[in-house]
């Protein structure tokens, strides 16, 4: 089996490949471009696993004029710049001793033994350089039939690093077939040991949250993360029961229009969100349990916003009027008939002046945006 022939293609992909090769160094893409090349999704990021030590990796990129940085050399990484473009350049390793995000780890020359340290089967594929797929551990079968599965024990992976229980649940929402439902074994394994999620630092949970809720219909793996009792450590007080109405009602794969479907005591705390997403979350809970109309939230939200809250409204409380989407068109294109100039002629300045205004706002907002300029001058 060979992944697709442009994956490969890209500019500075072989040259690095090749530096290495010219090393007497294997050199093999691995991980999530090899899964996705195959599964035929996006590949972003390319990783390189190489059985040359750092010090190999910097001697090869050198000699072929291009430019390594050691941005984790200590873990064995080092990043090949070519054709402007970053390469993550990673030398084999074994696990030594396993202690949460500190493992000890050893540099190895055998695939396998790197192959046996990471955490999904569908992420232990590599390829060489002709597309050529490697498998040592089977994940090849796992992923043709969609099925997620640890590597190895996965009380031993998640041990490893406690942030792979949100990962398990981000994975099975992304590539696993819903129809198949969630590995046994990795979720009982997830259960026992969801006491570790409070170990995380908030900004690795809310990273993984949001790509979580970014996938095509993350609801089944959020009820199930809620069964297992892994969601409640991650976010306080959130319910994913409203969720599959929302997704339904709204396909936008939007992770913070999600987020306020799933509440929670202080999701900006819990997950990090910066004031941006902050913002944008109490605009859409505040629209989506008001009164106000499809209309009015076109104005004040814009056409994407405002539709997200009638998607969210209708997921938690009631179905937008069959006029909603016009209504909101007509509210996102319309401009709120009066000016401060208009209040400053009548000798309005200052606070006077910024009350005029924000009356007249939610006077306009009232008439559900039909007053007109005479209406709110009068």
């Amino acid at each position: 089996m060979r992944i697709a022939a442009e994956i490969l293609a890209r500019p500075g992909l072989m040259p690095v490949m090749a530096a290495l090769a010219a090393g007497g160094h294997r050199a093999l893409l691995v991980g999530g471009c090899v899964r996705n090349a195959l599964l035929g999704e996006p590949v972003t990021d390319i990783d390189i696993a190489t059985d040359a030590l750092p010090e190999s990796v910097i001697a090869c990129a050198q000699a072929a004029g291009l430019k390594p940085v050691p941005t984790g050399i200590e873990h064995g990484t080092i990043t090949v710049v070519a054709a402007g473009a970053p390469h993550e350049v990673t030398t084999f390793r074994r696990d030594v001793e396993t202690h949460g995000r500190h493992a000890t780890v050893a540099f190895s020359t055998d695939v396998a033994e790197d192959a046996a340290r990471r955490d999904f089967t569908m992420n232990a594929l590599y390829a060489e350089a002709d597309g050529t797929v490697l498998d040592p551990l089977g994940g090849l079968a796992d992923l043709s039939a969609r099925r997620l599965r640890f590597v190895g024990r996965a009380e031993d992976r998640i041990r490893e690093d406690y942030l792979r229980i949100l990962r398990f649940f981000r994975f099975h929402a992304w590539y696993a077939d819903p129809e198949g439902g969630i590995d046994p074994e990795g979720l009982a394994a997830c259960a026992a040991q969801s006491e570790g999620i409070a170990t995380l630092s908030r900004e690795r949970i809310g990273a993984e949250m949001k790509k979580l809720l970014s996938a095509a219909d993350p609801a089944p793996a959020l009820a199930a993360m809620a069964q297992a009792g892994c969601l409640a450590p991650a976010l306080p007080g959130a319910d994913p029961r409203a969720l599959p109405l929302l997704v339904a009602f709204s396909p936008e794969r939007d992770p913070i229009l999600r987020l306020a479907a799933l509440g929670g005591e202080d999701p900006v705390r819990d997950l990090r969100l910066s004031k941006a997403e902050a913002r944008r979350l109490a605009a859409l809970r505040e629209a989506a349990t008001g009164l106000e109309s499809p209309a009015v939230l076109g104005w004040r939200l814009g056409a994407q916003d405002a539709a997200g809250a009638l998607a969210l409204r209708a997921a938690l409380l009631e179905m937008p009027p069959e006029d909603a989407g016009a209504e909101i068109a007509r509210g996102a294109a319309a401009t709120l008939p009066v000016s401060a100039a208009d209040y400053a002629a009548r000798g309005l300045a200052g606070p006077a002046l910024g009350q005029a205004l924000k009356d007249a706002e939610a006077r306009w907002s009232a008439s559900n945006l039909t007053a007109t300029r005479d209406d709110l001058l009068t």
